[in-house]
């Protein structure tokens, strides 16, 4: 160190027992930013004569570099690093906790405050990493010029009461030693905020059980507009905002009753009438109540803003899915419709010409389109999860080897096709034609992931998730079937996996998808009680995996619906209600049942089906849409119907979800569904076996 002149150590506010007055007085300051003795502001002279008579452990932080200043009781603290902290940066003089004390340098000259209590941090006080515990505050040191030049820092070491506390979980030993310390360090806290009393920058209270302020700090003044003056001795009632009164109160209960308050936010009006937002942290010493409360109203505000900003991105986010679904649904709605609405009108035409030879094919064109709308509303159904589902039990090898030639003539001879079967699969309880429409979707998508050819794989497998690949799958544990689809094509990157079963989601050029494919299989599978997962890498191919419930019986056997023609007759005399608001169904509908030699009844809603049910009439079946006008359901009509009428059998037919209507898929025995729209000779069958108690 280099000579000090007798000016610079004779400074009065270094005046004081211990070792630092001296070692400060000693200390070359001309070779750090401060400059010597002499020429130091007012401001830090007076910050440095406090602390130098202060027990406590302080340390000035001056200048932009945090230059350390420090008192004994701080020496004390710093262990083997004193004196080489005098005069030191402090991101030099404790480079283990640099970016920390970088944050308290920015945040102090910048005007605010920081407090910590029983901060952990590792420190090298003796050239070894030492787990300790502080508390910490921060204030800034207002300089002449009316800014912040430094930051004092007041520093108690928790370390000891940390670890008692800690070993005080495990063992009662009474414990007097812990409420000694306790009673030390809140006895230290005391002190501290006596010195800082002054500096802080947030609101520091002493209130009594009764809610009367005993002293308030000079924040107060600048946050809340009131001289202390005007509150000590005044109720806090008489300074709350009126729609927290209640609160308080009970947070005043709380705090009195020795429950330390954290966080504890409400409003105080300031003195111009308007409200300020108060975080309050509380401690409880005999009948008093010490509080710090940090001013959050533009915090609050904040955070104001970014909900209303969540919302409007949430509405928009809803507008865009809108949008998309008038897109892309109403272009293949209108391509659909082209196709029903010109077939029949070219039917009409040849039939007035008499050329009945080209009929049929117009036939064909519309209800190939019309087939094609159904499943395109089943798609909308299953991606909401919300679809009324036709489970049955199933094999799903037997399934894949029925849609095997349909996938090969619909990927084209430039796709390879492989199916590997399972041997011993187990039967699986699922609506066949969904996992046909799933299936031949995927088959659809990974022949459009491979523009210039290559290979489809379709396997199927048994497997046993265990509780952890339960977990993974987001499945209950237990026994599964798997259908796999792989391709060899472009593969997916992450963000698209991320959002590929979002509805409406595509990839593919506007017009050329509706972003339901996927969509519509992963609610399938979650509604069958299954999960759908995606594997794949960008230039990799991708493999989707369907996971299906085991179901512990036989799989039914499939077969193919008859010609209408064809369809099973009625029994003499059988007759069968039919309760829909739709005109067009149930002229359909009455037409089948009277070509079968079924007697036909119609209702047009609820209360005319009821009155017919009433009514002497034999009735063996009736046939009810689900959602029916004048207040009257079809699951309620049926409801009805079987308190009149026990035994009789009910058909739903739906052209939406109503689960909720129907139980959640819950049906009573003899009470069954059907999904419009349906196949006449459909109905035809479904009718004969439920008359025949299948």
């Amino acid at each position: 160190m280099g000579e000090t002149s007798g000016t610079d150590a004779e400074q009065p506010f270094l005046a004081g027992e211990g070792e630092l007055p001296g070692l400060i007085a000693a200390f070359d300051w001309a070779a750090t930013p401060l400059g010597p003795l002499r020429a130091w502001p007012q401001s830090l002279r007076t910050t440095v004569g406090l602390i130098l008579r202060s027990p406590v452990a302080i340390v000035t932080l001056w200048g932009p570099d945090g230059i350390m200043i420090y008192n004994d009781a701080y020496s004390a603290f710093a262990g083997g690093r004193h004196p080489r902290l005098l005069g030191a940066k402090v991101r030099e003089g404790w480079p283990e906790v640099a970016d920390f004390n970088d944050n308290v340098m920015k945040v102090g000259l910048d005007g605010g405050t920081l407090a910590y209590r029983d901060r952990e941090l590792t420190l090298h006080r003796s050239d070894r990493p030492e787990q300790v515990w502080m508390d910490l505050d921060y204030s800034p040191i207002i300089g002449e010029s009316g800014r912040p030049e430094g930051v004092i820092a007041i520093v108690v070491e928790t370390t000891a009461k940390v670890r008692m506390e800690q070993r005080l979980r495990i063992t009662a030993d009474a414990l007097a030693n812990l409420n000694a310390e306790l009673e030390r360090r809140v006895a230290e806290r005391t002190a501290e905020r006596d010195r800082v009393w002054q500096l802080s920058r947030d609101l520091l209270i002493v209130i009594d059980a009764d809610g009367i302020f005993r002293a308030v700090n000079p924040a107060w003044t600048a946050i809340l507009g009131h001289q202390p003056a005007e509150v000590v001795g005044r109720s806090f009632r008489e300074f709350i905002w009126p729609d927290d009164a209640a609160l308080t109160q009970n947070g005043l209960e709380t705090a009195a009753a020795r429950t330390d308050l954290i966080n504890f936010e409400n409003r105080y009006r300031h003195k111009n009438g308007t409200p300020r937002w108060i975080s309050w942290h509380t401690s409880t010493e005999g009948d008093l109540i010490y509080a710090f409360g940090r001013h959050i109203t533009a915090e609050r505000e904040a955070a104001a803003e970014l909900a209303a900003a969540q919302d409007q991105l949430r509405q928009a986010q809803k507008m865009e899915a809108v949008g998309q679904l008038t897109g892309g649904i109403a272009h293949d709605f209108n391509n659909l419709l082209t196709g029903i609405s010109g077939s029949l009108e070219l039917l009409k035409a040849r039939l007035s010409q008499g050329r009945i030879d080209e009929a049929d094919r117009y036939i064909v064109a519309a209800r190939g389109a019309a087939d094609r709308a159904a499943a395109l509303t089943h798609r909308l159904l299953a991606f909401s999860r919300r679809q009324t589902l036709d489970p049955k039990a199933i094999d799903a090898n037997r399934l894949v080897a029925g849609m095997e030639e349909l996938i090969r003539r619909t990927v084209g001879p430039a796709i390879a096709m492989e199916v590997v079967a399972a041997g011993g699969l187990w039967a699986t309880m699922v609506d066949p034609n969904q996992l046909e429409s799933a299936l031949l979707n995927l088959a659809i998508n990974a022949r459009d992931a491979m523009p210039d050819g290559g290979r489809i794989t379709i396997e199927t497998a048994n497997a046993w998730l265990d509780a952890r690949g339960a977990r993974l799958h987001a499945l209950p544990p237990g026994q599964y079937i798997t259908l796999r689809v792989s391709d060899t094509g472009t593969g997916m990157t992450p963000d698209v996996v991320a959002r590929a079963f979002d509805p409406f989601f595509t990839t593919k050029p506007i017009g050329m998808g509706t972003g339901l494919g996927l969509s519509m299989i992963y609610g399938f599978a979650r509604q069958s009680g299954g999960q759908v997962r995606i594997y794949s890498e960008p230039g990799q191919g991708t493999t989707i995996c369907l996971y299906l419930p085991r179901h512990l019986g036989a799989a039914e056997d499939g077969g193919s619906l008859p010609d209408l023609a064809q369809a099973p007759r009625a029994e003499q005399g059988e007759t069968v209600l039919v309760v829909d608001d739709e005109p067009t169904v149930r002229m359909l509908v009455t037409e089948v049942l009277e070509e079968l030699g079924y007697a036909a009844v119609e209702a047009s809603d609820g209360a005319s089906g009821l009155a017919v049910l009433s009514s002497p009439a034999r009735l063996d079946l009736l046939i009810s849409d689900v959602g029916l006008p004048g207040g009257l359901n079809g699951r309620q009509l049926a409801d009805a119907a079987r308190e009149l009428r026990p035994e009789l059998k009910v058909l739903f037919i739906t052209g939406y979800a109503e689960n909720a209507v129907l139980g959640h898929g819950h049906l009573a025995a003899g009470m069954h569904v059907m999904t419009k729209p349906f196949a006449m000779e459909a109905l035809a069958g479904r009718i004969k076996e439920i008359l025949a108690g299948g």
